[in-house]
């Protein structure tokens, strides 16, 4: 049987449709793009993506993506100011750096806790968050979970956690809507809310 000359594109128009924010529709048309645009576009494409698959991983210390085992943000020791800022993914971390407010560092959760999911704390980088603040001379932990019920139930438990633990536990303020998501709020929103941080 002789394999259709077109299979090659459709398999690629379907592996971009899996991508969030691109459906069927929006995927063909990013592939013609790419394939008019072949020398400029698709070959360095095809290259990078090969380079970042080989290269990227997430940091051993925080949880965000890098190409080293620890990240820059948090090798950088001018970064090292007692505060930690807790996310629930590596997107919510970008969405803060963005923002550029937030001179500490963070930790990535990789999720909320979920009853309906079977996602408990060991799922998620909650038990290293402990360890962190014993060994890093924290001093605040910012909860800048997304207000929806998953992460409102985190940041209690996280709150819980760390009582006794002898540091300020603060979340985001004003500026983040409930059922809001980080990753798609402006750059002056995140910055707002972050500044206007209370105690819970």
């Amino acid at each position: 049987m002789i394999k259709n000359s077109t299979d090659d594109i459709e398999a690629l128009i379907e592996m971009m449709a899996k991508l969030p924010g691109l459906g069927p529709r929006s995927a063909r048309r990013a592939v013609l793009h790419m394939i008019k645009k072949r020398a400029l576009l698709m070959t360095p494409l095809a290259d990078t993506l090969q380079t970042v698959a080989a290269t990227a991983r997430e940091c051993l210390n925080c949880g965000n993506i890098g190409t080293q085992d620890i990240c820059e943000i948090c090798e950088a020791e001018k970064r090292a100011t007692g505060e930690i800022c807790v996310v629930e993914d590596v997107a919510d971390l970008w969405a803060m750096e963005r923002g550029q407010a937030f001179k500490g560092r963070y930790h990535v959760l990789g999720g909320t806790l979920s009853a309906l999911d079977a996602i408990g704390p060991e799922e998620l980088r909650i038990p290293r968050l402990l360890d962190r603040v014993e060994n890093e001379r924290v001093t605040e932990v910012i909860l800048a979970l997304n207000a929806t019920i998953d992460g409102q139930t985190t940041a209690h438990y996280i709150a819980d956690q760390l009582e006794t633990k002898g540091v300020k536990v603060t979340s985001l303020a004003q500026g983040v809507p409930i059922g809001g998501e980080l990753d798609y709020l402006d750059d002056g929103t995140i910055s707002a809310a972050l500044k206007a941080r209370k105690s819970i």
